[in-house]
């Protein structure tokens, strides 16, 4: 019996059910705080009201967990048989808030189901689309992603303009708090409540909300405790293959991504084979998940690089313990009253969270592009273009509404102006002469 355990592989180890449930836990702990502030941005740009706040934050955890549950045990081929946890991406939001702004919201899920089958039809080709997302164009979009998720969530701590509450001291000050614990955290502490200082900062912020009279709890514990999410809460989805493009173009960035995360995290558990073998696994679980996300109203669902951190940290490499993180995630979304209480969170507060965290999307895009050598005619080109076409309808709101509708689609989303921009002069400037090249490291 025992020689026959020693030839178990970490990863496939089941634990004792305390320790899954403890170590569950913390996966949940680190990741709670993406879909909670997805959302929140979601329904304080669209206007939700807070049933329908309640009802998109139990979905999103509720897909999150069967997401996670599917990427650990690989069923019928969707999913990596890997421990990992799945959350709503950064970049999605953005996109997902721009084309609901510019059309409705459900054109945007329209697009996010477009999304989903299109994971599925570009898989077999995938590879070679690659090609045209080097880092040098890679690096640009985590830029544009970080300034306009800055922008959007500066409007939930200030409020619209023109109010009379605009940029209330408080609220502003609320921010700057959870901002400055957020980083507290992160400095003192180490190990798992490192991992988790955006949570631990969170938290604290919304305490400081509650002793400064901030935080309004009524209806918290009010109405039914369990609670399902609804099918298609927007109505049904409109489908508009102009409005869904950006998020089509970003799902092959997305791929990219799963197939780093897929080796990386393969290899940190010591999984045995070819670990590019099994990274269409996991984008078909992205890509299932995507799909079903869409038609509970959320954004697209993706594998997260979060939880690695947690496995290289602790030791504990088990797939075992990232499906129980998504039962425990089910768990949440079933109860109705967590659902509530994570809606009535601070702006604020999450405000400043979410600024934080998406912050931390333009560091890994500076890490990126400082992988690319910038003295190049056309590295600095690509980056000077990408930025120029992405910043100006992000920081000059408007500024293509005279164009025809069909266009604004496209160069009003900063976003994918900027990453198709920074694709199309990168190609141009590849053709007949050598490639971008990486610094080179000692």
């Amino acid at each position: 019996m025992t020689s026959q355990t020693s030839r178990i592989d970490p990863v496939d180890e089941v634990l004792p059910l305390k320790n899954l449930i403890l170590y569950g836990f913390q996966h949940v702990l680190v990741m709670a705080a993406s879909p909670i502030t997805a959302v929140f941005l979601v329904a304080q740009t669209l206007g939700f009201d807070s049933a329908l706040t309640v009802s998109i934050i139990s979905a999103t955890f509720l897909v999150c967990g069967i997401g996670s549950i599917l990427q650990s045990f690989g069923t019928a081929g969707f999913g990596a048989r890997l421990p990992f946890v799945m959350v709503p991406g950064g970049a999605p939001i953005a996109i997902f808030l721009a084309i609901a702004t510019q059309t409705d919201v459900q054109t945007a899920v329209g697009a996010v189901l477009m999304t989903g089958a299109f994971y599925f039809l570009a898989l077999p080709v995938f590879r070679r689309l690659l090609r045209f997302f080097p880092p040098i164009v890679v690096g640009t979009m985590l830029l544009l992603v970080a300034v306009n998720l800055v922008k959007i969530y500066g409007g939930t701590i200030t409020g619209r303009a023109g109010e009379a509450n605009f940029a209330d001291p408080i609220n502003v000050g609320l921010a700057l708090a959870t901002i400055g614990l957020t980083v507290l955290f992160a400095r003192i502490f180490t190990g798992t409540l490192q991992r988790v200082s955006v949570m631990l900062g969170l938290i604290a912020g919304t305490l400081l909300a509650a002793a400064l009279g901030r935080l309004d709890l009524t209806g918290v514990m009010t109405g039914p405790v369990v609670a399902m999410p609804h099918l298609f809460p927007f109505g049904m989805p409109k489908f508009d293959l102009i409005a869904a493009l950006p998020l089509i173009i970003f799902s092959i960035i997305s791929m990219a991504e799963a197939t780093g995360q897929t080796i990386a995290t393969a290899e940190i558990v010591g999984r045995t084979g070819d670990a590019h073998a099994i990274v269409p696994r996991t984008i078909r679980g992205d890509a299932a998940m995507s799909i079903l996300g869409g038609m509970f109203g959320t954004s697209l669902i993706i594998t997260s690089g979060e939880n690695v951190g947690i496995v290289r940290a602790t030791g504990v490499r088990s797939r075992y313990v990232t499906a129980m993180a998504g039962v425990i995630l089910v768990v949440i979304a079933l109860i109705a009253p967590v659902s509530r209480l994570a809606s009535v969170l601070p702006g604020p507060v999450v405000g400043g969270t979410a600024i934080i965290v998406f912050s931390i999307i333009g560091v890994i895009g500076i890490h990126v592009l400082s992988r690319v050598d910038l003295r190049g005619h056309g590295a600095m080109f690509t980056l000077a273009s990408g930025l120029a076409m992405g910043l100006m309808p992000i920081l000059v709101p408007g500024i293509y509404s005279q164009f025809p509708q069909w266009s604004q689609m496209i160069l009003g989303n900063g976003l994918a102006a900027g990453t198709i921009t920074a694709a199309v002069v990168n190609a141009l400037f590849q053709i007949g002469a050598p490639a971008i090249t990486e610094k080179e490291h000692a």
